[in-house]
């Protein structure tokens, strides 16, 4: 299946380009999502109608993006669970519990946008996180998980 991109994928492409995807991923993913449309005549000469307008869009979202970043960046986010005596925890820390600490905080983060290559957090301590605001624009936050022995 061939997709125009409205706006950037990571590992895919930018605006306005045009690939070929996995049928499966573009209709179950992309297309619902509205980052992609089908790259049919009529979409085709759509998109170049609105080019300018989805350009200046995509600049405004990574402006903002970036903006936050550099709030984001840096920050600690404390998160207490309950933990035994030796410092695991009885449960864990995942992206939502996370992303519910920053909205606390005021920062509107979702869940698929925190990255955690080593899993969800399984004991108490402090650890580095990811954000990806955007698909260029990362923030580094560390959390730090307190044990709470009641």
């Amino acid at each position: 299946m061939q997709v125009i991109l409205l706006e950037k994928v990571a590992n895919l492409g930018n605006l306005g380009d045009i690939v070929k995807v996995k049928d499966g991923f573009g209709r179950n993913f992309l297309i619902p999502k509205r980052k992609a449309k089908r790259a049919t005549e009529a979409n085709k000469a759509e998109f170049e109608a609105k080019r300018a307008d989805l350009e200046k869009a995509a600049a405004v979202q990574l402006v903002e993006a970036q903006a936050t970043a550099t709030k984001l960046d840096g920050m600690m986010v404390q998160i207490t669970e309950k933990a035994g005596v030796d410092g695991r925890l009885f449960g864990s820390v995942t992206n939502f519990n996370i992303a519910e600490a920053l909205a606390k905080q005021g920062f509107v983060v979702e869940k698929s946008q925190i990255r955690m290559p080593n899993g969800m957090i399984k004991t108490v301590g402090d650890v580095d996180i990811a954000v990806q605001l955007h698909t260029d624009v990362v923030a580094n936050i560390k959390v730090s998980v307190l044990g709470d022995h009641a």
